[in-house]
């Protein structure tokens, strides 16, 4: 058997040996193909930005310490790391994109039916943080200038507006440094373009500048994590507890299996209201318990907190879904879908479709879904499962029984109403209270994605677990939630064997308030990555309070195991937000001590934040236990 990287579940395990026995390439052979990796890229010392190149730099100082245009190593890894927080930037913000016109194509008539206004409260308050007028004014007329002032956040053209999303999500006092050091961007999309061009071929050279203007691009991401969040909530609902299941066990044997995987949760939302119409046609072929739609990926959080669909797979084991052999169709939209699952589809009797224009992969089906012709567009997709249901190969058959249950579903607002059934005139107070008492010492955001280069989900269970233990609150988005999730650490029964006593108590009294006769869960899944703004919006009400600022708040985020440029965007933005941010693998930065320095030591200085890299959970939870203990203290509690 080859030597490679694995999982820390055991359901995908299983799935691993069977697809090796199978003969079925995986993501973990391809990675196990990779090796030895180009140490010269590992280190971020390798630049192709031009047709001169590609260039390196050798790290040991006996070879070229330069590359054709001049530039050191210094600039090269800069660049690099701006360039990818760019990336991330333009991924989540086009998330956004697509929901707001959307809403565009709501407010005119020019959408299917499918998608109305579900949280018409959470419009007119979006509206009046705005300044928008609501009073005496019908729905859409709101939503049309909610939609004109979110346009305005991608087209602004003035420097001195501050954009309008980032105005009511983040303090006075944090907005007030952006300005002051000028990284408050102009618009989204000029930040992003602002990025690649300063780091294109005889621009800027200057490392602290570049690394500076990735800054800017890095609040743009959050500017466009924010509207796709919240406007996501006001078209398809904001969600509340509930409580689903996770891991490869959700899949059903007796059913049509489709699993939807991506980011973008108007394929999802449409697949899962045209499905309940076709249950019958389901059974009539002989599934006995009709269409069973799983999850995968973040496209899989969003239909898990809203319709509580049941999660099967984070991101790193997005293959072991197929290789069940039980998925009739995989519906997939956009990011952190592995080209790969064609192929593995080829061993089995699945159908990948692709649905954006924009993001097709070859062996797949493409049926184009719009706003405009999703019940169409989604019939038809469950027409393809129905009908690869008829050609499965009942041998090839086989599911892992791991499945574990979890209560999900923690919005901001979520989170608030539970805190308003303790005390109604002023719901922060009892958290303020308890994390001033000690019961809870500070708040762990996990955020991320899951990497070949460290166990999947490993990293997560043992920090979550370390940190719970030390009192500390936790808080999960996107492939993190996932990991916790299917590690059965989202479940009142994971309170009482790992939460320490003040933890526990605090979870215990708001459980109970909240009607669930115990705690809440060890793990507050708040949704998808590019929900993590929603932890943000949760401590901004807290700084705003308390009249201090987000890096004065005993609050900490971890990425542990760090994969896609939207992940260096995410650290990038919570450390100018002021948050000291885990990354739980080595990043592509450590051929520049310059920069190194940059973001740990100078951006501590500037915001507050900073880089913690250790590879390490035991060690990493030490350190971001104590950095939590260093914020109590500067609050003097």
């Amino acid at each position: 058997m080859k030597q490679r990287f694995k999982s820390d579940n055991p359901s995908v395990t299983k799935m691993i040996a069977k697809a090796e026995s199978e003969n079925v390439e995986t993501v973990f052979d391809r990675y196990q193909e990779q090796q030895p990796q180009c140490g010269f890229g590992t280190l971020g010392l390798c630049c192709r930005i031009c047709w001169k190149g590609p260039c390196r730099i050798d790290p040991f100082g006996t070879g070229p310490q330069r590359g054709i245009c001049g530039a050191d190593q210094h600039t090269i890894v800069a660049r690099q790391l701006a360039r990818m927080i760019a990336a991330g930037a333009s991924a989540h913000s086009d998330h956004g994109r697509h929901i707001l016109y959307a809403l565009h194509k709501m407010t005119n008539g020019g959408i299917s039916e499918l998608y109305e206004i579900k949280d018409e409260a959470k419009l007119l308050r979006t509206a009046k943080r705005m300044g928008i007028a609501t009073n005496d004014r019908a729905v859409m007329d709101v939503l049309k200038d909610v939609v004109a002032k979110t346009y305005e956040d991608f087209g602004n053209q003035e420097a001195s507006k501050v954009m309008n999303w980032l105005k009511f999500s983040l303090p006075q006092k944090r907005l007030d440094l952006f300005e002051k050091l000028n990284l408050l961007p102009t618009n989204i999309d000029m930040a992003v373009a602002q990025t690649v061009s300063r780091t294109h071929i005889g621009c800027d050279a200057d490392p602290t500048n570049i690394i500076l203007g990735g800054i800017s691009a890095a609040l743009a991401d959050f500017c466009g994590m924010t509207l796709a969040t919240e406007l996501s909530d006001i078209m398809f609902g904001t969600p509340t507890p509930v409580y689903s299941e996770a891991d490869l066990g959700v899949i059903n044997e007796n059913a049509v299996n489709i699993a939807v995987n991506g980011h973008n949760p108007l394929v999802a939302e449409a697949v899962c209201s045209v499905a309940e119409s076709m249950q019958e046609q389901a059974r009539a072929l002989g599934a006995r318990d009709g269409i069973n739609i799983v999850g995968v990926c973040c496209t899989g959080n969003e239909a898990l907190m809203r319709h509580g669909v049941s999660m099967a797979a984070n991101y790193l084991s997005q293959e072991m879904v197929m290789v069940t052999g039980a998925i009739d169709a995989m519906v997939v939209d956009v990011q952190c879908i592995m080209p790969g699952i064609t192929n593995v589809a080829d061993n089995f009797h699945t159908a990948v479709i692709t649905t954006h224009d924009e993001n097709k992969i070859p062996g797949a089906i493409h049926k184009s879904v719009h706003p405009e012709n999703a019940r169409e567009a989604a019939n038809e997709i469950i027409q393809l499962a129905l009908n690869r249901y008829t050609l499965r190969n009942p041998a090839h058959i086989m599911i892992p029984k791991g499945k574990e249950t979890c209560i999900v579903g923690f919005s901001t607002e979520a989170i608030l109403e539970v805190l308003t059934r303790i005390n109604a005139e002023d719901p922060l107070k009892p958290l303020i209270d308890a994390i001033v008492k000690g019961d809870i010492k500070g708040v762990a955001l996990f955020a991320g994605c899951n990497t070949t280069q460290i166990d999947q989900d490993k990293n997560f269970k043992t920090l979550g677990r370390e940190l719970a233990k030390r009192d500390v609150l936790l808080l999960a988005t996107g492939c993190g939630g996932g990991a916790f999730a299917k590690d059965g650490l989202m479940t009142q029964e994971a309170v009482e064997k790992f939460a320490g006593p003040g933890l526990k108590g605090v979870l215990t009294s708001l459980g109970e308030a909240a009607g669930l006769n115990g705690p809440l869960p060890l793990v507050f899944h708040m949704g998808s990555c590019v929900d993590n703004s929603r932890a943000v919006m949760l401590t901004t009400a807290l700084a705003e309070k308390l009249g201090v600022d987000l890096g004065d708040l005993p609050v900490v985020a971890s990425a542990p195991e760090a994969m896609a440029e939207k992940a260096v965007a995410i650290g990038s933005w919570s450390v100018a937000l002021g948050f000291p941010t885990h990354l739980g693998n080595i990043p592509q930065i450590m051929g520049s001590d310059q920069v190194v320095e940059l973001v740990t030591n100078t951006t501590k200085e500037i915001f507050g934040g900073y880089f913690l890299v250790d590879p390490d959970p035991e060690s990493a939870a030490d350190k971001l236990y104590e950095a939590i203990l260093e914020r109590r203290k500067g609050l003097g509690i």
